[in-house]
């Protein structure tokens, strides 16, 4: 894969899922898709550059959305330009923690 081609997003499933839920985040799950898709990040000081209320947990990226509204936590493998989507909670979900078991390195 050339390494300067963009990040790609295989599904948007959870987003559809979220919007429908959650309308009020719609546009900005939208930005972060759109974002995305454009990036060229290597690595997480890449992420950060394009997304200031970005963390780094275990093997995971958590983006704050909509205010810290929303927390689409993801796993981005910077070799092959593929960012998948794993959760996209509410901020009472995401104080449970239950998602980091899919964030262990």
């Amino acid at each position: 894969m050339c390494e300067d081609s963009p990040v790609r997003v295989p599904s948007r499933k959870r987003i559809r899922e979220a919007s429908a839920k959650h309308p009020e985040w719609e546009a900005r799950l939208a930005a972060w898709y759109r974002i995305t898709k454009a990036a060229e990040w290597r690595n997480f000081a890449d992420v950060k550059q394009s997304w200031r209320n970005v963390d780094s947990v275990g093997n995971c990226v958590v983006f704050d959305i909509s205010h810290n509204k929303c927390q689409l936590i993801s796993y981005i493998n910077y070799r092959s330009r593929k960012t998948f989507i794993l959760h996209i909670l509410t901020r009472a979900e995401y104080v449970k923690e239950s998602w980091t078991n899919d964030c262990r390195a």
